[in-house]
């Protein structure tokens, strides 16, 4: 069984989705401190040729919160958001046939930031046609005390992975040898580049799969996700 574990982001790029797709089950962690400088909360689309960042508002925390400990701020509006997706995405190709399920994800009602961040990946995962089993890091019994590459080993022992595909960022956090140790083998992947037409302008790279929706028809953005990556 080939599995991945990755932190739960919002709409993320297509890499995410590409690991996603490349796994039989895909773990998303829920238990994991919140860090602001990261890419949890927020994203990056196309505005007016250039990149623009979005987020979600959150209520104010503490900075040792987990993910699941931390909420949606009161003040969060998410028609202001959808409205930012409109303005940046009103004129491309694919608007028109992904507003409904846009508008679907964006206005979802969750509070919690962790349930907000996971119906959106599942509508993803569906919209991109993909069935990998999604799992919730905190549903598997592991001992939550384990750190790093500790915690990721006792993750595919506890479902039984023989396989464990991590993102090429962490070629330097894990050994291949522990994990050959386990009976796993370790690969990584890592996205080709894909570029695409956006409103005739110089092409930007790797925003959030919305831009990739919004500008691709279904067969390109399924190839894409499906093949265009190596593992290494």
């Amino acid at each position: 069984m080939r599995l991945a574990i990755m932190q739960p982001y919002f709409l993320p790029y297509i890499g995410y989705w590409q690991l996603m797709g490349a796994v039989d089950a895909f773990v998303v962690y829920d238990r994991i401190k919140y860090t602001k400088k990261g890419w949890i909360n927020r994203n990056r689309m196309l505005l007016n040729g250039s990149d623009a960042m979005f987020s979600l508002q959150l209520a104010a925390g503490s900075d040792q919160l987990m993910v699941c400990e931390r909420e949606l701020a009161p003040a969060f509006d998410r028609r202001k958001l959808l409205a930012q997706f409109e303005g940046a995405y009103r004129k491309a190709p694919h608007f028109d046939e992904l507003r409904p399920w846009l508008q679907e994800l964006v206005l979802h009602p969750a509070h919690n930031l962790f349930d907000y961040l996971w119906q959106s990946i599942v509508k993803v995962r569906d919209r991109l046609g993909l069935t990998t089993r999604l799992i919730v890091s905190s549903e598997v019994p592991h001992d939550e005390s384990l750190k790093a590459q500790d915690k990721v080993l006792a993750l595919c022992e506890a479902l039984g992975a023989t396989t464990y595909i991590n993102a090429v960022g962490g070629m330097e956090l894990y050994e291949r040898e522990a994990f050959a140790a386990r009976g796993i083998t370790l690969q990584f992947h890592k996205s080709r580049p894909f570029e695409y037409a956006q409103f005739g302008a110089a092409f930007v790279p790797w925003l959030s799969i919305l831009d990739v929706l919004m500008f691709n028809p279904a067969a390109v953005v399924d190839d894409a996700v499906r093949h265009q990556f190596d593992l290494l």
